[in-house]
């Protein structure tokens, strides 16, 4: 009983941690949008191009919190594995600020954009991770493990961002549009964990 209190507790503060260092990246993304000193169409124009990668990582950063909260309702037993896979996970997501103001600042240039993939990849490899140190964690057996099956869409994810990154340094506008698309492709829920714990 006293193990299962503590497994609580410590999963508790795993998720409190993560939402905390979520909500202060997306914090720090939005001062990134200056107030124009101008008050007309043209000075909010200028913004533009912040504004823009400001939403679309907004949309990722969300879209990872959902995701992240789905995944830790499967955790029964946290351990240091899961606390680094976490802490890893948070760390490239924690650098996203960094590639959304650079690249809104230089009218997405495509050293900022390729920067911008990299990041993207790499916050998706470290969910992998944690997925996969949750699993083993957890066994085979598990609700995760169940729940995960099909991951066609980590995927194809995964194959996007490595494109965009190339592609960023011949045409920008192309990367731009497949960051949109994998974005619009997660927005559609994925419901794979939800009825799993459902079950």
């Amino acid at each position: 009983m006293q193990d299962a209190t503590l497994n609580h507790m410590g999963k508790n503060r795993l998720e409190a941690f993560s939402d905390g260092v979520i909500a202060i990246i997306i914090t720090i993304m939005v001062l990134e949008l200056k107030v124009p000193h101008h008050a007309d169409w043209a000075a909010l124009k200028e913004l533009l191009p912040v504004f823009s990668s400001y939403v679309l990582s907004f949309i990722f950063i969300a879209i990872y919190w959902n995701s992240h909260h789905h995944l830790l309702h499967t955790v029964e037993r946290v351990t240091g594995g899961i606390m680094w896979a976490n802490a890893h996970l948070l760390f490239w997501l924690s650098l996203i600020p960094f590639a959304t103001g650079w690249m809104g600042e230089n009218g997405y240039s495509t050293l900022p954009v390729a920067l911008y993939g990299v990041l993207l990849f790499m916050s998706g490899v470290a969910y992998s991770i944690l997925q996969t140190v949750i699993i083993q964690v957890h066994g085979k057996d598990s609700r995760l493990s169940k729940a995960v099956g099909n991951n066609v869409k980590e995927i194809v994810s995964t194959g996007f961002y490595l494109l965009a990154i190339v592609i960023a340094f011949f045409e920008t506008r192309v990367s731009e549009a497949i960051y949109v698309i994998v974005a619009l492709i997660w927005l559609i829920p994925d419901r794979r964990i939800e009825k799993s714990l459902e079950g």
